[in-house]
């Protein structure tokens, strides 16, 4: 979609009484989305979905953003403490059960965000991975709320073109090497032949957090 599409639609919500959120993982191309809704409406709530686990690095970056769009941050945390996420053990959960640390520290604590919103504005990408390809630019989520995706059709090129024709900062860990980037114990650096989120839970048979498969009809 182009911008003036995405505004309009935006405001077609907002028109119909609907109550809008959005989140971001507050890496380098999560920016374009935010700063694009900066510019149509920058009181939607941003909801930072912090695991607990989230980069120093990024933290830093989401504070910058936000002051600099003057944007509504919500700093969502998981409702299981951190001593009840391990196995018997011991160890904690993402080291032997990926997928529950993350139902934990991500789904789980939206789900009552989508059931008190009507829209979820959400920046996934069709060429991110093959579940985000097959997705539609709206789609119904659990608790009769509505997943729209701005950005589903932009590519890597057009993220970086606007990053650089607006001068945008980007996530300091970039020029290290990380791509995608999400918690610290399960993001490592890209090799050449790797895929962006291939460095995610990297050699395991896992490419999404749930927050996309779950939390989507």
């Amino acid at each position: 979609m182009e911008i003036a599409e995405i505004r309009a639609k935006i405001e077609d919500y907002k028109t119909s009484g609907k109550t809008l959120f959005t989140t971001s993982s507050f890496q380098t191309h999560s920016i374009v989305l935010l700063h694009i809704l900066s510019e149509i409406d920058n009181t939607i709530p941003v909801y930072c979905i912090n695991t607990g686990y989230l980069f120093p690095e990024t933290i830093s970056y989401r504070d910058q953003v936000i002051e600099r769009f003057g944007l509504t941050l919500v700093d969502l945390k998981p409702d299981t403490p951190k001593y009840l996420q391990r196995e018997p053990n011991g160890k904690l959960m993402f080291t032997t059960d990926p997928d529950h640390c993350c139902y934990l520290n991500k789904t789980q604590p939206m789900e009552a965000i989508l059931a008190s919103h009507d829209v979820w504005i959400n920046g996934v990408r069709g060429d991110q991975s093959a579940v985000r390809k097959a997705m539609k630019v709206e789609q119904e989520a659990p608790y009769n709320c509505t997943r729209f995706h701005p950005m589903l059709d932009w590519d890597k090129k057009k993220i970086f073109n606007y990053i650089k024709e607006y001068n945008l900062p980007r996530h300091p860990l970039d020029d290290k090497g990380y791509i995608s980037i999400g918690c610290e114990p399960c993001t490592r650096k890209v090799d050449l032949e790797m895929q962006e989120r291939e460095a995610r839970w990297y050699g395991l048979n896992k490419v999404e957090c749930g927050l996309h498969t779950d939390l989507i009809k």
